[in-house]
C-alpha cells in the first residue's frame, strides 16, 4: 500500500455532523494541512447547500490546509483535488476505463457520479487563512436515485462498476498521496501542468453540453477551461467563460 504522505496530518472520527464543520472547529489549532475522515456524517452537505447522501462504507473526508496566495488561486486546488481522485480510482482498481472528470468538482465512472468536491475557505483582506476541501466518494454504495437532483448525472458506487470493494481508510492513503503529489507540481509550476492534466481526463469536452446558474442557462460547445478555471463553451453568440454552474449533459 501507499506510504501515508510526509507533513499532512490524519484525524479520524468515527461520526461527526460534517467533516467541513470538523475542518472548521481545527482550524485554528491545526499545525499544517490534516486529512479528515469521518465514518458517518448526521449533516453531510454539497454544493450550494444541498445535501449529501453519505451510505455506510463510503469516504467522506476534508483536507484543511493554510494555503499561499489569494481566493482565486486557492479555489483552483478544486483541479488539484480531482486529479488526486482520479489517481486514487486508478490505484485502488488498476484500471482507468470509464473513469472521467466533469467540470467543476465531480468524478464520473461509466458516466456516472462516483465523487464530488466542495470547496470551503476563510479569510480576510484578500488573503485564504484556511482552506477546507470536503471529498465524497462512493466506495461501497451509490445513493439512491431521490437524493440526488432531478436531471443529475446517475450516481454509482465504485464496488458496483468495479467490483473493488475498497475501505474508506485505505482509498484515503492512496488519495492523500496523490494529493501531496499535484499539490507540490501546483505550487512549484503553477496552474497549467495541473490544467493540461484535468483537460485529458475532462468528460464531454469537444461535445455540446449545458451550464445553468441560479439565473441562467448556456447551452455550448465544451471547448476548454481557461487559466482561471472558468469553463469555455462555444456558443451561437462566440465564446462564452463561465466561473461558476451546474454542467449538464
Amino acid at each position: 500500500m501507499t506510504d501515508w504522505p510526509h507533513g499532512y496530518g490524519l484525524h479520524i472520527v468515527q461520526e461527526v455532523d460534517s467533516t467541513l464543520n470538523e475542518a472548521a472547529r481545527l482550524a485554528p489549532t491545526a499545525p499544517g494541512p490534516v486529512w479528515i475522515m469521518a465514518h458517518h456524517q448526521t449533516a453531510a452537505r454539497g454544493r450550494r447547500g444541498r445535501v449529501w447522501a453519505n451510505p455506510k462504507g463510503n469516504l467522506a473526508a476534508t483536507l484543511l490546509m493554510r494555503p499561499q496566495g489569494n481566493p482565486e488561486q486557492a479555489a483552483l486546488r478544486s483541479f488539484v483535488a480531482a486529479l488526486a481522485l482520479f489517481d486514487a480510482c486508478v490505484a485502488v482498481t488498476g484500471r482507468a476505463d470509464g473513469l472521467s472528470l466533469k467540470w467543476p468538482n465531480d468524478v464520473l465512472l461509466n458516466g456516472g457520479k462516483l465523487a464530488g468536491i466542495l470547496l470551503e475557505s476563510t479569510g480576510k483582506g484578500g488573503g485564504v487563512s484556511h482552506l477546507a476541501i470536503g471529498i465524497g466518494v462512493n466506495l461501497s454504495e451509490a445513493p439512491p436515485a431521490y437524493a440526488v437532483e432531478q436531471s443529475a448525472v446517475r450516481p454509482v458506487s465504485l464496488l458496483s462498476e468495479t467490483g473493488a470493494a475498497v475501505l474508506p481508510e485505505d482509498f484515503l492513503t492512496e488519495l492523500a498521496a496523490a494529493y501531496a503529489r499535484y499539490e507540490t507540481q501546483f505550487v512549484t509550476y503553477g496552474f497549467e501542468p495541473i490544467r493540461t492534466a484535468w483537460l485529458s481526463r475532462a468528460a464531454r469536452l469537444g461535445e455540446v453540453i449545458t451550464a445553468r446558474t441560479s439565473t441562467s442557462e448556456t447551452v455550448g460547445t465544451f471547448e476548454t477551461v481557461d487559466s482561471n478555471g472558468n469553463l469555455v463553451l462555444k456558443t451561437a453568440k462566440g465564446r462564452v467563460s463561465i466561473p461558476a454552474a451546474d454542467v449538464f449533459f
